[in-house]
């Protein structure tokens, strides 16, 4: 099973001195069921955490990202705080949306101009 992790590889590329594929990859879903590997895993953070040797740099967390109210992640500031972010977002926003309003009407070509004057250019 390490083999297969470490290389990537599919099961049945498996080295024959591991055995069977087959049998290799039978016994890999009877342990990932039986929530070995969680145990595993669960147990070295355990470990590390008792000799104060958890390093949070080595977290994994895919690129997704989703915006989520800061309640969802038990976020706990001042209401006085809150207000002062909510205010900053808002005016970021307005700032935003009068930008994109500002290049909507450059961008647009000018009355005068008629279809065959821009043609001819």
């Amino acid at each position: 099973m390490i083999w297969r992790f470490r290389s990537s590889g599919q099961w049945r590329e498996m080295p024959a001195e591991f055995g069977p594929w087959a049998t290799v990859y039978g016994r890999f879903r009877v342990w990932r069921d039986a929530g070995v590997f969680t145990a595993l895993l669960e147990g070295l953070i355990a470990q590390a955490a008792r000799v104060e040797h958890t390093d949070l740099s080595l977290v994994s967390v895919d690129s997704t990202t989703i915006r989520a109210h800061h309640d969802a992640a038990g976020l706990r500031v001042s209401k006085h705080l809150m207000s002062a972010l909510e205010e900053a977002a808002q005016e970021q926003e307005t700032a935003r949306q009068k930008g994109v309003a500002r290049r909507n009407r450059t961008d647009r070509p000018s009355a005068g101009a008629s279809g065959a004057d821009a043609s001819s250019a």
